[in-house]
């Protein structure tokens, strides 16, 4: 009995151990292989926002498109140009992914051993640079409660200046989510996205939260990267973003976290991140050498 408990305090070790800051600060030497340095926070983008917007609003459209073509008592409410469109890309979410952006991916269990699900690419190739998945959740400012949605719950995925992403689609996390997405209806637009708390997303790309870290022997093939929508960005297709402020006063853009390529990634392989990234601040800020790190829970 006793070896039994131990066992299941070691499991749940292995997973708490990644949020305890002491045991995250004496092992990151150990395992540099596993970490991204960056020299400045301005230089934490991979690629510009433009570009993600750019992929962001392709695939977009074609699954509005899709969306439209199934709901034809709303037609009403849509630009003309959008029902003028070639239809040749509606259909399923992956036909749109793999239309619009060369590749699709997937949830199926991981190759490492013991870490459950992970994302591969089923199709096609993706290349250098490419915005590869997003990673879904409720978003919550430096100021803002999370801490019962915390406990036990991997899937806290911290930014560079505090800005939580909560990206468990399971217990108080869901019904968080769901309520907020709710709240923020406009007419008959949604502005968030809640079908990636189910097993058929309409966003095929939500599963970013499901990555899982990369190892010595496994590199990074992708890296997270900030992203704030512009206030630019059509409403019509908020409804496919995986992304709500918990605050219905939130005074800034809202916040998404994009994955990006690091390299071409072959159909077959697994994704594969930086859970920490360590921001090495320049002598010019008045604290030579200091660290900082955003990393998930």
């Amino acid at each position: 009995m006793f070896g039994a408990v131990l066992a299941r305090l070691r499991s749940k070790w292995k997973s708490y151990r990644y949020r305890f800051v002491p045991w995250v600060v004496l092992n990151l030497s150990k395992n540099e292989k596993t970490l991204r340095h960056v020299t400045e926070r301005s230089r934490d983008k991979l690629v510009p926002d433009e570009q993600v917007s750019r992929s962001l609003l392709r695939l977009f459209w074609s699954l509005h498109r899709s969306h439209y073509a199934r709901i034809q008592p709303l037609q009403s409410h849509f630009p003309r140009r959008i029902r003028d469109e070639d239809d040749r890309d509606r259909g399923d979410p992956d036909e749109s992914m793999f239309q619009t952006l060369g590749f699709c991916i997937s949830r199926k269990p991981s190759t490492l051993p013991s870490a459950g699900c992970g994302v591969f690419v089923t199709k096609g190739c993706v290349p250098e640079g490419a915005l590869v998945a997003m990673y879904p959740g409720t978003i919550y400012q430096v100021y803002e409660p999370i801490l019962l949605q915390s406990i036990r719950n991997p899937f806290v995925f911290r930014c560079i200046d505090g800005v939580l992403v909560d990206g468990n689609d399971r217990g108080i996390s869901r019904m968080v989510f769901r309520s907020c997405s709710g709240r923020n209806a406009v007419g008959p637009f949604w502005m968030s996205d809640a079908t990636w708390l189910t097993d058929t997303p309409r966003n095929p790309l939500a599963v970013g939260q499901y990555v899982n870290n990369c190892s010595n022997q496994r590199p990074a093939n992708v890296c997270y990267q900030e992203y704030d929508v512009p206030d630019r960005f059509p409403v019509e297709l908020r409804q496919f973003l995986p992304n709500v402020n918990y605050s219905p006063d939130a005074r800034r853009p809202l916040r998404c976290v994009v994955l990006v390529a690091l390299r071409d990634i072959s159909a077959g392989e697994e994704l594969f991140s930086n859970y920490y990234t360590i921001i090495q601040k320049s002598k010019s800020s008045g604290a030579p050498g200091c660290q900082d790190m955003c990393s998930t829970y």
